[in-house]
């Protein structure tokens, strides 16, 4: 009896710790035209680089040269964007590869 108590217990807990995520998820995206326009707007952010990701996911990078600000966002192919990252202090770098040592 305690066991089965203990096992529902845990579902339950396990339960609400998963709706809580996808909750939270969830307030995080929204359809790619409407992340956009708000990443302009409110942060003066623009994309600075495109790249793509497993299951044809889309994740870009936007950031603005005047404030600093970056967010990195993923989009799936259906359109809807999420938030994944964000931050201050964004720098624009070219970095070269290293060249090979040769053998001596």
């Amino acid at each position: 009896m305690k066991r089965d108590f203990w096992t529902l217990t845990g579902l339950a807990i396990g339960a609400l710790m998963a709706s809580s995520t996808l909750t939270q998820a969830q307030q995080n995206c929204a359809a790619r035209d409407l992340v956009i326009e708000r990443l302009a707007s409110a942060y003066g952010e623009t994309r600075q680089s495109i790249g793509l990701a497993q299951n044809n996911t889309m994740v870009e990078v936007f950031a603005s040269t005047t404030t600093g600000t970056w967010t990195i966002t993923v989009t799936n192919a259906s359109g809807l964007t999420c938030l994944v990252a964000s931050g201050q202090a964004f720098e624009r770098i070219t970095e070269t590869l290293p060249t090979p040592a040769e053998d001596a």
